[in-house]
């Protein structure tokens, strides 16, 4: 553009002319200059993403690009990784410096927010030296696909929570266990604190010091963790939905099952009962849980609570805690599907965990100016009392309810699944 403006004054004054053509030959001597020095060399840079091997959905995800530079002068690069359509990010760019023959580590966090697999596009490198007259694109990394599974950044974080003395540090409510109802562990001495009720007396006789029985949770007992995928669960939540909100806190909650030395099983339902997992305590429950979790897919249809009452009747002869994630808006929602509530709580106990419209406290705590905010306000709070009424009604009728907030979801399922074995109920 400088040298456009050169020549229309040349055009005034036609003695600059000689001089704007030397000006272009100063600028294509050093135009060839930095031709010659970018491509000269057949590898001017190595680059490589390196992601992790799944993607944890609903978490924010590492991925980081190494480049390696072989030029011997320092270079600018301005990156554009095409990443996955999923995330809708349209201006992705980097700009760094690299030293001459040095290497460096850039890093971006991707936060998926549904399961499938990602395919990455190019990793598209362009370089410039410091005249930086022009720009040689470096391409890398073609077609790379990483699936996106449910949430086993939150399975490790979480791991601990199976052992009772470390809840406190996830701030877990401390449960008083109630009688006696668990399995006999050994016999051992008392120490101050311990239940007088369970003093041992023939033991105590015999090792002439007072003596007790010791109790551990009843293991092997049945839970089974069943997902409601039909329209209800379709409602986003910080971009998830609350079906993915679900199926994360299942994960979490089936390794937490297994490590009580319980047996964890699973099952998705709509319009029919499927991506079944047995109750089982091998090895490998884990891995098959996972897999049926990520391949949970669904055109959130209506739910069929007639067709979940039979199947459990059918498939589930021992009495077990079946854990079920839904949710229910409405008093005439839960009232419809009641009869098969009742049912499936005869010959199993139930827990109900639905989730509170945290959209709604925005509402309510918002300050009113005009009427029509008034009705809103109104409005608002009740449905925040209806739900709180559904989990009145659910205990009517001597099923447990879990209200929480989807954010809250996986540590109040974990607290109540703890709470039932510390009160030796099932």
């Amino acid at each position: 553009m400088g040298i456009v403006g050169l020549f229309v004054c040349a055009f005034i004054f036609p003695n600059l002319y000689n001089g704007v053509w030397f000006v272009v030959l100063v600028l294509s001597t050093f135009l060839g200059l930095d031709i010659l020095i970018l491509y000269l060399a057949r590898t001017g840079i190595d680059a490589t993403r390196e992601t992790p091997e799944k993607l944890s959905n609903g978490d924010l995800n590492p991925v980081t690009i190494s480049i390696k530079n072989h030029y011997t002068f320092p270079i600018s690069i301005k990156i554009i990784d095409e990443i996955p359509f999923q995330f809708q990010v349209r201006d992705f760019k980097i700009l760094r410096t690299i030293k001459a023959s040095a290497q460096d580590k850039i890093g971006y966090d991707l936060r998926p927010t549904e399961r499938g697999e990602y395919y990455f596009g190019n990793l598209n490198i362009y370089v410039s030296s410091p005249l930086k007259l022009i720009s040689r694109r470096f391409t890398f990394d073609k077609d790379q696909m990483v699936p996106t599974y449910p949430s086993y950044i939150q399975l490790r974080k979480y791991d601990l929570l199976a052992f009772s003395n470390n809840l406190f540090q996830y701030g877990i409510k401390k449960i008083r266990r109630i009688g006696h109802t668990m399995e006999f562990e050994q016999i051992k001495e008392y120490v101050q604190g311990d239940d007088l009720r369970t003093l041992n007396w023939k033991a105590t006789a015999k090792k002439n010091a007072l003596m007790v029985n010791q109790f551990q949770d009843e293991k092997s007992q049945s839970v089974y963790l069943a997902i409601d995928k039909g329209r209800v669960m379709q409602m986003p939540f910080n971009g998830l939905s609350l079906l993915d909100y679900a199926i994360n806190s299942t994960l979490v909650l089936a390794n937490v099952i297994l490590k009580k030395q319980d047996k964890a099983g699973i099952f998705a339902f709509s319009k029919k009962v499927e991506n079944r997992v047995f109750a089982e305590k091998r090895g490998s429950q884990m891995q098959k849980i996972l897999e049926t979790l990520y391949n949970i897919k669904t055109d959130f249809f209506e739910s069929d609570y007639s067709r979940l009452y039979v199947d459990i009747k059918k498939n589930i002869n021992q009495r077990s805690l079946i854990i079920l994630y839904t949710n229910f808006e409405t008093m005439d929602g839960l009232n419809r599907q009641m009869p098969y509530l009742k049912g499936i709580a005869k010959s199993h106990l139930l827990v109900v965990v639905f989730f509170s419209n945290t959209e709604l406290n925005e509402i309510i705590n918002k300050k009113t100016d005009t009427i029509q905010e008034v009705y809103d306000k109104v409005i608002a709070e009740k449905f925040m009392f209806e739900k709180r009424l559904i989990a009145n009604e659910l205990k009517k009728y001597g099923i447990h309810s879990v209200l929480t907030q989807p954010e809250n979801l996986t540590l109040d399922a974990i607290n109540k699944y703890l709470e039932i074995k510390a009160r030796g109920i099932l």
